[in-house]
């Protein structure tokens, strides 16, 4: 466990100066209609849980990975019902054929970086087979999504994320605040040409809750409550454009079997629409969708299930703020990527009515 614990003090000021970093809502931006829970994140689902492991290790290295638990038991024994919506295929997730033909999800699920994945699997199953009560499983489906923080900032080649870095993001993973913004899974990203990173939010329904996770990693023209600010600011500042993927990850506690769940996944790419996303053919743009909801009398009615979807939607489109608000600019492998500007981002939305 030496090497994460060592590369996680390496990164303790750019953490410092993402705390400074207001989220959206901290600037008055709110997205949607309805109410978000206590933390305003993934987590705010019951059970929940989220850990990061991030690497920074000399002028190369600025990767990671990003564990997202459904629950803190032993998710072979007590799977969740799950989905996986595939909005361009440019990418790599590994155990997504099992989950939608079975419509569960048996493992942590895991974000990190392309090349990372075959080690990333690997490791999640040493650490699932290692759970007292699964030594004689002979078949595990680990879940495992990415996006490519090679083109700029990371020494992708070198397949830096492995067996500690996975244990350690799955072991310290917790309920509460999440770490936003240039951590994890996130810290090599580029999203719009700023730096990209780890964002959440979550919406309220009723007695329900959805949360959401990205890892954004994409291009297009930055659309912030429908207003060009990616645009406005290459105007001020000359092109910066961005290239890549996304991974969304959706929680609920609301009762939804996998075909409603595959439902709400495909949701978010509405929510991932409206921040301007260009879709590219290299863009690996994918949902992964779960209930935490245990042996539910009756299930969420496709009537009823609508509401489900404008929270993932609201969600999607928060997150994807928050991961470019709460990223600081970064430097690694030969290249900078600066940080969305907050005063000039304040100013364009200020000017068009968005912000007081």
């Amino acid at each position: 466990m030496r090497a994460p614990l060592i590369c996680l003090l390496c990164v303790t000021a750019g953490l410092a100066a993402g705390q400074t970093r207001p989220r959206a809502r901290d600037l008055g931006i709110v997205t949607g209609i309805l109410p978000t829970g206590q933390w305003n994140a993934i987590t705010d689902v019951a059970g929940v849980l989220v850990g990061h492991t991030t690497l920074i290790r000399g002028d190369r290295i600025r990767t990671g990975v990003t564990a997202v638990l459904p629950h803190a038991g032993n998710l072979f024994r007590e799977k969740v019902p799950g989905a996986v919506f595939v909005g361009n295929g440019f990418g790599k997730l590994a155990g997504s054929t099992q989950v939608n033909e079975l419509g569960e999800i048996e493992t942590p699920i895991l974000l990190t970086s392309t090349l990372d994945v075959p080690r990333a699997a690997d490791a999640l199953l040493d650490y699932m087979l290692g759970l007292p009560g699964n030594e004689a499983v002979r078949s595990i489906n680990p879940l495992v999504s990415e996006t490519n923080d090679g083109y700029l900032l990371n020494d992708i080649r070198g397949r830096h994320v492995g067996h500690d870095e996975v244990f350690a993001a799955i072991q310290n993973a917790k309920d509460g605040p999440v770490e936003e913004g240039a951590v994890g899974a996130g810290t090599g990203t580029v999203a719009f040409g700023w730096k990209g990173g780890i964002g959440t939010s979550s919406r309220k329904v009723g007695d329900y809750t959805v949360g959401v996770l990205v890892q954004t990693n994409f291009g297009g023209d930055l659309t912030i409550a429908g207003i060009p600010v990616g645009r406005e600011l290459r105007q001020r500042a000359g092109p910066n454009s961005g290239n890549g993927s996304i991974v969304i990850v959706v929680a609920t506690d609301a009762p939804v079997d996998a075909r409603n769940l595959r439902r709400i996944a495909a949701r978010t790419m509405f929510g991932l629409a409206r921040t301007g996303a260009d879709g590219s053919n290299g863009s690996g743009d994918y949902a992964i969708a779960f209930s935490t909801a245990r042996n539910p009398a009756r299930l969420v009615t496709n009537d009823a299930v609508s509401r489900l979807f404008i929270a993932a939607i609201e969600a999607t489109e928060e997150a994807i703020y928050n991961s470019l608000l709460k990223a600081v600019t970064t430097t690694g492998n030969g290249h900078t990527v600066e940080a969305l500007p907050i005063e000039e981002t304040k100013e364009i939305l200020k000017a068009h009515g968005v912000l007081r």
